[in-house]
């Protein structure tokens, strides 16, 4: 069995029963720091380094910066249809399937870097603009039910906390420094 410390850095995810403005705020600002967290995280590692699991048997560096925008733009994508449509059911995606494409496996990271620093840009200029109505909007994911996006963004704001720290835990546990 994994070690739940080194597959949950930041914990295990639970969605909050409520969320408050402040949360909110609070969940806006992680998701904010996720593209330069994630760029800190990887600053001057070497191809071998990028192509080390950060577990045993889990994906290696260079797949986790390159599934953090993946999701995103999926989370992005959602954020949208919920504010545009009457609970839209979102699809679903092989997240693992998705790592382990050729990009995903070889491309250099900064692609990647680049790409969630833009579409966070995006997302969070959305994020902020939203009303206390909208953030309540949801949508229905197949395995999950029916998600608000206040409850969404809580699971953003951990997403990118949880895989910068896959990172940065490896870095510690390697010696690297940065």
């Amino acid at each position: 069995m994994d070690n739940p410390d080194l597959r949950y850095p930041v914990g295990k995810f639970r969605f909050p029963e409520t969320v408050s403005a402040e949360d909110r705020r609070q969940f806006v600002e992680q998701i904010a720091e996720t593209p330069l967290r994630l760029r800190s995280a990887v600053k001057g590692l070497a191809d071998p380094q990028l192509d080390t699991p950060y577990r045993p048997g889990g994906w290696t560096v260079r797949q986790v910066v390159h599934h953090v925008p993946d999701s995103h733009l999926n989370s992005y994508v959602r954020f949208r249809w919920a504010l545009t449509e009457e609970e839209p059911t979102i699809k679903a995606y092989f997240e693992d399937r998705w790592a382990e494409l050729p990009d995903a496996r070889t491309a250099p990271v900064e692609i990647s870097l680049r790409l969630l620093e833009c579409l966070h840009a995006r997302w969070v200029g959305l994020l902020r603009s939203l009303d206390d109505t909208q953030w309540k909007r949801t949508f229905r994911h197949p395995e999950l039910g029916l998600i608000s996006l206040e409850k969404n963004a809580a699971l953003y704001a951990w997403h990118g906390r949880h895989h910068v720290a896959h990172i940065t835990s490896l870095r510690e546990r390697m010696g690297w420094k940065s």
